[in-house]
């Protein structure tokens, strides 16, 4: 599209210029639409969902939306990617095509549905490239109100750049950026919404969020969706007093009044961008003309008067109108616009699909000769068959391309199937990155590539609390990263729950050490926004078992993000939180097998203490991945001793640590669980049973090396103990070890697990020792497992 611009003082033919620009950008978009959708329905695509109805607005938010700006929003948003020059015709059409050529479908290279917008934010080797000179958008998510999370910590980046304590090289000037936000009206009813809108007012930061409202949510109006069926009406107390900066800006615009829009995107943009007062501008009146997505006609649930209402309304028609009323153009000039833009839109969708389909057909021609070579020398009717199958089909796909290879390989008796084999491996090692590369950091500064460095002692070192070590590693890394900050619940003025970050605010002061108020999905949403614009920020989950509350954010957005960009946007948050054993339901959670089920693409790391937490963060912050760290909950003033490389010794992540060293049972545990198997080890030794203790470290990524199986190899035994559910993390780590490293080999007992009841822990000491692993469960699991080795030796009756 055009470049845009909002100008002051214009002369009558630029302004016409200008006018007519923009009525192209919208009818292009809209034929877009159109086009797409019958592309989908003849089943050259799989789904389509499009921005009808909500161009006009997007062209005016797109004249004050500035190089540097960052966008968090929705599938809705493709006249506005059009506007900025970030999205093209032909990249429409290659995502709804789901082309998996990165340079041909910038946004998700085929792994997102189409109308999933992002920008590139990492040069290629993983480096920011400077965001300050371009148009930014953070990666869209499916799940509407999922965007409202990350867009606080867009904005509250540049509250932080404007303060000049942060290094803004690349990321920001004078904190001058605005963060967009846009969401439907329906979406609004999400509670991640609300959260969102009250941390922004309470931070008075420069979000600024249009609400895109066409007064339906799929089939479900207004009057079931938000109260007085009006976002700005329910919002009004978060408006601000006259005269006044705290609370929001709240503007009302119709969706199809084209000059107005222009003045309230403005207006908003003006007191956003320089006093940093949050603003919401509520966009009515705007329509769906083709539904809500291909999955059906928006005909099913409105009637007759609405669907009139909205063809008379379509905000392209009403701008059509205003040009022609206002006598800036004739009809034959909009009709030239409109049959120009209808063939541009038509011509480069097929440019998009014969670019999709030339890569597969040259993968199919090349599986075809190796076909061919088989059958001349085996002359099988049935690999003819295939081949002829294969050939005829006139839109191939890479499964039907694998998929004929692997048929071939079922016909028995063909002769030299070691080429086709060949070929079959080849293109799955081609093929598969295009579907599953960068679930984690591919890029050099990947935590695989992190050494271990291990802490140094001498004869100062002395045994001081946990939580010190904690404290005084924090505080050597906020001396040591200047964009480092650690934020939430209780983490400023008292220095965290726990106290492991006391007097950290007093000395580095808010900025960078904070507290937040109870919002946990809004906390990792900040941390997200943060991490993409260039911070290294620190959220802390109060409690493992809170982290439920942000676990939506953590799934759809943080731990697809790398994957769902293709490597284009990194956002390297760690997530500080504490659990296993301590006291009560909800706060002694050891939920892993939810954490590791849910959260591919993140780090999930698990130290037994705090000098191992301490390493933790510092191997995260030599890396650029995002990660959880669960510290144990009971060992803050537990006594260890004192390193003196704090900011800098850090464990190999991934590597195993064996606490023992024995030739009877290999046993796996983590976390706070350790100290309990290890005062059964000490037991254990009075009957000459000698343990292989081993510590995992992290779950995310495990056992690197396979040292595992090394132990193994010699116990030939295998006890996984935790305290998840049955059928949690223990499982994920007995599949680890048995059938993906090939354990199971080397066994001469069934394995076995020993974890916590099915329910959660009670309150009180009881409660724990009926519902966790204790000593006497873990003795008496082990004992038996060499009892049934080796009854004539082991004659205890323990049951």
């Amino acid at each position: 599209m055009s470049e845009k611009f909002l100008t002051k003082s214009i002369t009558y033919d630029n302004f016409k210029k200008e006018v007519l620009n923009d009525y192209r950008t919208i009818f292009v978009s809209r034929e877009a639409s159109l086009i797409g959708r019958k592309e989908v329905l003849s089943g050259k695509a799989k789904f389509g969902i499009f921005g009808d109805g909500k161009e006009l607005p997007q062209i005016a938010m797109a004249k004050v939306f500035e190089k540097g700006d960052f966008r968090s929003g929705y599938y809705r948003d493709q006249t506005f990617m059009l506007a900025i020059n970030e999205l093209s015709i032909k990249e429409i059409f290659s995502a709804l095509y789901a082309n998996t050529d990165p340079n041909e479908e910038r946004m998700s290279g085929g792994r997102q549905m189409g109308s999933h917008f992002a920008t590139t934010s990492v040069n290629k080797d993983g480096s920011f490239r400077d965001l300050t000179k371009q148009y930014n958008s953070s990666s869209d998510i499916s799940p509407t109100g999922g965007q409202m999370p990350r867009l606080l910590g867009l904005a509250m980046a540049s509250k932080l750049y404007r303060t000049g304590k942060f290094n803004s090289k690349n990321h920001s000037i004078n904190g001058n950026e605005i963060a967009w936000g846009t969401i439907g009206n329906a979406s609004t009813s999400e509670g991640l919404f609300f959260e969102v809108i009250n941390a922004a007012g309470v931070h008075q930061v420069p979000m600024l969020i249009s609400v895109w409202d066409d007064e339906y949510g799929i089939s479900v109006d207004n009057s079931y969706q938000t109260t007085k069926s009006s976002i700005s009406e329910a919002l009004k107390g978060f408006k601000r007093d006259e005269g006044k900066l705290n609370g929001y800006e709240i503007i009302k615009v119709k969706g199809w009044d084209y000059p107005k829009l222009i003045s309230a995107y403005e207006h908003a943009a003006n007191i956003c961008r320089s006093k940093h007062i949050p603003v919401l501008v509520h966009v009515t009146e705007l329509t769906q003309p083709i539904g809500h997505s291909t999955s059906g006609s928006h005909e099913r649930y409105k009637d007759k008067k609405r669907l009139d209402w909205e063809r008379k309304y379509d905000c392209n028609l009403m701008m059509r109108k205003w040009i022609l009323d206002n006598g800036i153009a004739t009809v034959d000039e909009l009709s030239s616009i409109e049959n120009e833009s209808v063939k541009f839109v038509k011509d480069q969708k097929v440019l998009a699909w014969d670019s999709f389909q030339n890569q597969i057909k040259t993968e199919r021609i090349s599986l075809l000769k190796s076909m061919k070579m088989l059958i001349d020398d085996s002359k099988n009717n049935s690999l003819i068959n295939l081949y002829n199958e294969l050939s005829r089909i006139k839109v191939p796909t890479r499964k039907d391309v694998l998929s004929y290879s692997r048929k071939c390989l079922r016909i028995n008796n063909l002769l030299n199937v070691n080429p086709l084999i060949k070929w079959i491996n080849d293109y799955k090692l081609k093929t598969q990155p295009l579907f599953s590369s960068f679930l984690y950091n591919e890029y050099d500064h990947s935590i695989e590539n992190v050494q271990e460095v291990k802490p140094s002692f001498d004869e100062k070192s002395h045994m001081i609390d946990g939580r010190l070590i904690i404290k005084n590693n924090f505080d050597k890394l906020l001396n040591q990263y200047k964009n480092l900050i650690i934020f939430g619940e209780d983490s400023g003025k008292i220095g965290g729950v726990n106290q492991g970050l006391e007097g950290l605010q007093e000395k580095y002061g808010k900025e960078k050490v904070d507290d937040r108020g109870i919002r946990e999905a809004s906390i990792v949403g900040e941390g997200i926004g943060l991490a993409l614009r260039g911070f290294r920020p620190i959220a802390e989950i109060q409690y493992l078992d809170y982290l439920i509350f942000a676990i939506q954010t953590l799934s759809d957005d943080l731990a697809t993000l790398l994957y769902r960009s293709v490597g284009k946007q990194l956002a390297p948050l760690i997530i500080r939180t504490r659990g296993h054993r301590l006291e009560g339901i909800w706060h002694s959670g050891s939920p892993i097998g939810m954490l590791i089920n849910s959260l591919r693409g993140v780090r999930i790391l698990l130290p037994r203490n705090m000098v191992q937490a301490a390493g933790m963060y510092n191997a995260l912050l030599k890396s650029c991945e995002p990660a959880i760290v669960v510290e144990p909950l009971n060992a803050y003033r537990l006594k260890e001793k004192e390193p003196y490389n704090y900011g800098d010794f850090c464990p190999k992540v991934g590597k195993v640590d064996f606490l023992r060293t024995g030739e009877d049972i290999t046993v796996v545990s983590y976390g706070s669980t350790l100290r309990v198997v290890d005062k059964a080890c000490d037991l254990l030794e009075e009957h000459n049973i000698n343990i292989d203790l081993i510590d995992i470290q992290s779950i995310i990524p495990f056992d690197i090396d396979s040292d595992i199986v090394k132990s193994l190899k010699r116990t030939n035994k295998l006890v996984v103990i935790d305290e998840d559910y049955p059928g949690g993390a223990s499982s994920y780590i007995m599949n680890k070890i048995l059938e993906e490293n090939g354990g199971y080999n080397f066994l001469d007992s069934k394995p076995i697990t020993l974890t916590a009841v099915e329910h959660r822990p009670p309150y009180g000491s009881d409660g724990d020792y009926f519902t966790k692993p204790s000593i006497d469960d873990v003795f008496e699991t082990l004992y038996k497992v060499m009892q049934e080795y080796n009854p004539s030796k082991f004659k205890l009756r323990l049951s």
